[in-house]
């Protein structure tokens, strides 16, 4: 334990505190403390990614053959719509947040984030967003069925659950502009003295510049949808060509934000691997300026490649080549991370422990994702592939093994400093490898279905796409299942506090603050900020 949070103790402030500290369900509802508030986005993201997970599994139990087995069409539409908005509104970006509140200020020295009571209500205003969104399969006409892009002229003929999604939506945003807030005064203003930003850990430097993504991005996506709202209810015409409107505006808008959206997802990520692999390599993060400057330019390039998603509308070939090029230079600064994390392991002391299996995994998998999203940046071959499985196995790479498999990374890495208790290393490592299978399992396939031609979003396919679609199936119920073991086998018991009690720092090659306080780490931590060593990573004293 560190000279300063002995001295803490000697002046006995964490008595003093925990004495007022709530207990019961009070200590939660109330929550101010911003561990609390991270296991609450936590526990609510992992809640949400089951809810996405079952709707998952009906659509593939629905495609495990051809024919109709299950489901009609339209409930299938509603399954695709609903699986996307919760998936990425619910569990990716409510886990990163999560991540963000538990880790920032333990990064930094702050005790505790900026906006303590913003911060609760930012979390809680989640909740009655994520019932409206689960509730709309209860509403008269069953769930949006517009797809998660929510496109027009479908948003405009949809029931009223249209209407409670575009209301869900609404809060959801409200809610990531006071975290990303949050989040950014905390990095600015709250750093212990001493840490530069050129010397912050990689983690905020990556949620620092997603924060004022989601600031610049969230507001465009509220416009589109209240556009959406005002066109159904109110005479408008933004979008309903009968008016003179045109639903590909639509489109523009939404991708506006939407592009950055997908950099929202997996900022963090590459922030989590940065973590990692320097720790389990025993060495320093390969080139950290680059880094810094990488992530940078991939968010500022983030806003002009939106229409590459839109290369089958009708749009002038000047602009097909601008967003072609556009996307291809995105991948520069991508590779840039891939090269300095490869550079950073080799001839490292490498240990493959789980938190390494689940980075390095990252690594392998997301550069596939990374690879066909670079094929589907040419325009030709993606007026091909627009709105074939091959997308879908595209961004299911990126989304699932990008941001997904880095949260499991950052889950084993810091769940002993978050809980006090190790993890059985066997179980980690059969989740690893069982979900990784099971991942290529159920969408390598799919590249094959999307160059053959299978469209997305469709409840019912010929023959010739049968045995690829049924491999499909079998590997994404064993995905969900691996998700499920994860839960029962690594999550409860570290909650119940079952396991070896975890040593401050467990990992021989991690450095950073938040091995400088005990595990588990103290309700209160750094209320005198710490004193720094030269490199902002250890408390002198």
């Amino acid at each position: 334990m560190s000279a300063v949070l002995d001295h803490h103790d000697a002046h006995g402030h964490d008595d003093h505190h925990d004495h007022h500290a709530p207990t019961g369900w009070r200590r939660w509802v109330y929550a101010t403390n911003h561990k609390d508030i991270g296991t609450l986005y936590l526990l609510f993201a992992f809640t949400m990614l089951m809810v996405g997970g079952v709707l998952a599994l009906l659509i593939r139990a629905e495609l495990f053959q051809p024919g109709l087995q299950l489901v009609n069409p339209e409930l299938f539409n509603q399954l695709t719509t609903m699986h996307g908005l919760i998936m990425v509104f619910g569990a990716i970006m409510p886990a990163f947040v999560g991540f963000a509140n538990w880790m920032i200020p333990l990064q930094i020295g702050a005790s505790d984030m900026a906006f303590a009571r913003m911060n609760n209500f930012s979390f809680w205003l989640m909740i009655p967003a994520a019932i409206m969104l689960v509730a709309s399969f209860f509403m008269p006409g069953g769930a949006p069925a517009a797809g998660w892009t929510l496109y027009a002229p479908l948003t405009l003929q949809m029931g009223p659950s249209m209407d409670a999604g575009i209301f869900a939506m609404h809060i959801l945003g409200a809610s990531s502009i006071m975290g990303s807030i949050n989040i950014i005064v905390t990095i600015l203003n709250m750093r212990a003295p001493g840490m530069t930003l050129m010397k912050m850990p990689m983690f905020c430097w990556t949620w620092l510049i997603t924060a004022y993504l989601l600031i610049a991005v969230m507001p465009v996506l509220a416009g589109a949808i209240t556009m959406t709202l005002t066109d159904r209810h109110f005479g408008t015409s933004f979008f309903n060509p009968a008016g003179g409107g045109d639903p590909v505006m639509y489109q523009h808008i939404f991708w506006f934000f939407g592009h950055p959206e997908v950099y929202i997802m997996i900022l963090p990520a590459f922030g989590i691997v940065s973590q990692v692999v320097p720790a389990f390599a025993r060495k320093k993060l390969f080139g950290y300026a680059s880094m810094v400057y990488a992530t940078g330019s991939i968010a500022i390039l983030s806003f002009v490649v939106w229409a590459h998603h839109m290369f089958t509308t009708g749009m002038p070939v000047t602009g097909q080549l601008f967003f072609m090029y556009s996307t291809m230079l995105i991948a520069v600064p991508t590779g840039v991370k891939i090269f300095n994390w490869i550079a950073t392991m080799w001839k490292g002391s490498m240990t493959f422990e789980t938190p390494m299996l689940w980075a390095v995994g990252f690594i392998f998998v997301f550069t596939i994702g990374g690879f066909t999203g670079l094929i589907l940046s040419v325009a030709p071959i993606d007026i091909q592939m627009q709105d074939t499985y091959y997308v879908v196995a595209h961004f299911h790479y990126v989304l699932v093994a990008g941001s997904l498999f880095a949260m499991f990374s950052g889950i084993y890495y810091w769940l002993p400093k978050w809980t006090g208790v190790m993890y059985s290393e066997t179980r980690g490592k059969i989740h690893f490898w069982w979900s990784m299978i099971s991942f290529n399992i159920t969408f390598f396939p799919m590249h094959f279905l999307g160059l053959a031609g299978m469209p997305r979003r469709y409840a019912d396919y010929p023959m010739q796409f049968a045995d690829f679609n049924a491999i499909a199936s079998v590997g994404a119920f064993g995905f969900g299942l691996a998700q499920v073991y994860f839960f029962l086998a690594v999550v409860v018991p570290a909650m119940r506090g079952k396991g070896e009690k975890a040593p401050q720092n467990p990992w021989e090659g991690a450095v950073g603050l938040e091995w400088e306080v005990p595990s588990p780490a103290p309700f209160h931590t750094f209320e005198n900020p710490p004193k720094l060593d030269a490199t902002a990573t250890k408390v002198i004293g």
